[in-house]
């Protein structure tokens, strides 16, 4: 037990200060070797990336860190970060070791960095580690910087790094209650999350602030640009499974600076906009020309006006259909089967029906599976 222990302090620091009576027991030169070459692999597109590496590059490129687990810390979800990396305390040291190996034979410039979240308070640091001891936590917010970078480039990506997350408010779809005021808050209210509480916006402190709904993308750059204290605002779409952003909250004065700004060029933007939707229509049409061509090279019995009514379909923008994600605007093989099998599925079964009678939609797609499948073969002839 004792071993082990000591094992497990001098992870939390370097592996390079190991006892050489330790070293084999912590280092396995196949594993190690293994992890190297997914650490090194990661720092350096990292550094290609954004000219600078942090830990947390580190740790996500390796596969360690989930990124929704970031942001979930970042945003005061996760009391340290180490709690959620999915390695031991070793393998932690040991990636960590790596890394400031690497960064140091590539001559990189080791940076300082504050990370913090807002609170109601202020703002507060991020905890890396379980116990909070200040070296732990220096290593970790080290970041190692391109030598080829300038001063004030150095500074921004300081900055930049250092920025607190923006808070993100919830518009509810069901009733709810502050916990710590206890007043009720009804369906379209606002509330915003700290510690895995509710709390109503008089007791986050953001009462202050004004909703800016989503639609006017000027007024919204514009009003955040000013505003030294802004919040996300988000609903969750059933339909859709996930929340969706509907707009921000600002301060009134730099709301009502952003409207005198956007008043005086409305003109321009408005011109420029209908030149913009030219554009996209044109886009839009040749997209879905393209996809009408590949779907009947895929499917040569597939009818003429099928294929392009197909095309249109999955291709409108803002469905968030399979024609508008990056595989169905490169015309891969993969997104156009599926936008025709959705299409039959849809269009020559009782599918539809089915779901309309209340059936389980996993339970309606088994029941029309082989229909599907035979119009499909039948077109692949």
């Amino acid at each position: 037990m004792q071993r082990r222990a000591a094992i497990a302090d001098c992870c939390r620091h370097d592996c390079d200060t190991l006892p050489d009576s330790l070293k084999e027991v912590v280092l396995r030169p196949d594993r190690q070797d293994r992890l190297r070459e997914r650490v090194v692999r990661a720092a350096e597109a990292a550094l290609a990336h954004h000219q600078y590496v942090s830990a947390i590059d580190v740790l996500t490129g390796a596969g360690l860190l989930a990124p929704t687990h970031v942001e979930s810390w970042r945003k005061g979800r996760v009391d340290f970060l180490e709690r959620v990396i999915q390695a031991n305390l070793k393998k932690i040291s040991q990636s960590m070791a790596m890394f400031r190996q690497w960064a140091l034979a590539k001559g990189l410039k080791p940076s300082q960095t504050r990370y913090v979240r807002r609170a109601r308070t202020g703002t507060v640091d991020l905890q890396f580690s379980k116990s909070g001891d200040p070296a732990i936590e220096k290593n970790y917010c080290t970041h190692y910087v391109s030598p080829a970078l300038s001063e004030r480039k150095q500074q921004q990506i300081t900055e930049k790094l250092s920025r607190p997350v923006q808070p993100v408010v919830f518009k509810i779809v069901r009733d709810s209650e502050c916990s710590e005021c206890g007043a009720v808050l009804a369906q379209g209210c606002f509330l915003f999350m700290e510690a895995e509480q509710p709390l109503c916006l008089p007791c986050a402190r953001l009462d202050e602030l004004e909703y800016l709904p989503a639609g006017d993308a000027a007024l919204t750059r514009r009003a955040a640009k000013y505003s030294d204290r802004t919040a996300v605002v988000v609903r969750f779409s059933r339909s859709r499974g996930r929340y969706e952003r509907q707009g921000i909250l600002v301060e009134n004065s730099a709301l009502e600076r952003a409207e005198q700004e956007c008043s005086l060029d409305a003109n321009e933007r408005a011109k420029a906009r209908a030149v913009g939707a030219l554009r996209r229509k044109e886009q839009d049409c040749a997209l879905i020309a393209q996809m009408a061509e590949e779907i009947e090279i895929l499917f040569p019995r597939c009818p003429p006006k099928e294929a392009a009514a197909i095309a249109a379909h999955t291709a409108a923008r803002g469905s968030g259909r399979v024609g508008r994600t990056a595989a169905g605007r490169n015309l891969e093989e993969r997104a156009l089967a599926a936008a025709v099998t959705a299409a039959v599925r849809h269009e020559h079964t009782e599918y539809d029906a089915l779901l309309a009678a209340g059936v389980e939609r996993d339970l309606a797609r088994q029941r029309v599976a082989g229909q599907v499948q035979a119009i499909l073969a039948a077109w692949r002839e």
